[in-house]
């Protein structure tokens, strides 16, 4: 690690090395879904405000968690140590007990059963067994004998549950169905979400590798690696964007043109780069990316709703 951001680490304060163990960057991953899908869900149905509430704070425990177990998990695997880049290997770096964080990644998780409790007893068992489903995944992502981190599964199953499951859970308690619509909405979402979790595997593809870890960075290699990164970004755009033409999606949509920049940089930031600090700016620019995208479409079918009520 480089002497300057030893320095600052050491130099931390309790809040902002508790803050850091949340992996904030990945928190994008748990508010944008509910976000996206309950904002396209307005245009079916009146806003169920608890509802979206109860959602948006459980999504919020389940990717904290997940956070939590893998800080956890990777710690009793040898995974992390005081080297380590990033948000991990909080519990070596910073003194954390261990046995606290993994208590506290359980009592999130039990929050977040009572938040499905209530919206099954709402709506139906369904939107319970999928919310547990993508508890369970979040839990098996680094615990359990064959953690889905260590294989070139960890962005296909972040994307597709966190990208995906939840935009349509958040849609369907609003509107109480799923449409069409939705679906394809969201299937830029799902790259986006992978793609957070590919920038994270590139960054770590060195130490990853020396633990055993068999990430999809390390099963491509850096360049092909960091060219599915760049092409995750502009497929996501191009597909959002058609669906203008092709879907009648709103015009509106075309801000999300607005986070592009972002995304450059953010692809910019892994370009020729080996070494993990030096790709920290990327990986910051990625998360930015993803959080404007999605909010920037979520706020482009509220203008679109908001046009109609008004001059239609």
């Amino acid at each position: 690690m480089a002497t300057y951001e030893k320095q600052v680490l050491e130099r931390e304060s309790g809040f902002k090395k508790w803050w850091r163990l949340l992996r904030p960057h990945t928190l994008v991953a748990s508010f944008v879904p509910v976000f996206l899908g309950t904002s396209v869900a307005m245009s079916y149905t009146n806003f169920h405000f608890t509802r979206f509430f109860v959602m948006l704070i459980a999504c919020f425990f389940i990717q904290t968690s997940a956070n939590l177990f893998n800080e956890y998990f990777d710690y009793k695997k040898g995974h992390d140590d005081e080297h380590s880049v990033g948000n991990g290997g909080a519990i070596v770096r910073n003194g954390m007990k261990p046995g606290f964080i993994l208590f506290l990644a359980i009592v999130l998780y039990a929050l977040s059963i009572l938040g499905g409790v209530y919206l099954s007893i709402e709506l139906n068992w369904y939107v319970g067994l999928l919310g547990a489903i993508c508890m369970l995944v979040g839990f098996l992502y680094t615990g359990g004998p064959y953690p889905i981190a260590y294989t070139p599964l960890g962005e296909i199953m972040a994307g597709f549950f966190m990208g995906g499951i939840i935009t349509f859970i958040s849609f369907y308690i609003q509107a109480e169905f799923i449409s069409q619509e939705i679906i394809y909405i969201a299937i830029p979402v799902m790259i986006l979400v992978g793609n957070l979790l590919l920038a994270n595997s590139l960054r770590d593809l060195v130490p990853d590798k020396k633990s055993g870890r068999l990430t999809l960075a390390i099963l491509l290699g850096r360049k092909a690696g960091t060219a599915l990164f760049a092409l995750a970004f502009l497929f996501a755009y191009i597909f959002e964007l058609s669906l203008i033409f092709w879907m009648g999606a709103p015009y509106w949509t075309l801000l999300i043109l607005l986070s592009a920049p972002e995304a450059i940089r953010a692809v910019r930031g892994y370009i020729g780069k080996t070494e993990p600090f030096t790709m920290m700016p990327g990986m910051k620019a990625t998360s930015k990316a993803i959080t404007y995208f999605g909010l920037l479409l979520a706020i482009a079918y509220l203008l679109s709703l908001l046009q109609k009520n008004l001059f239609m």
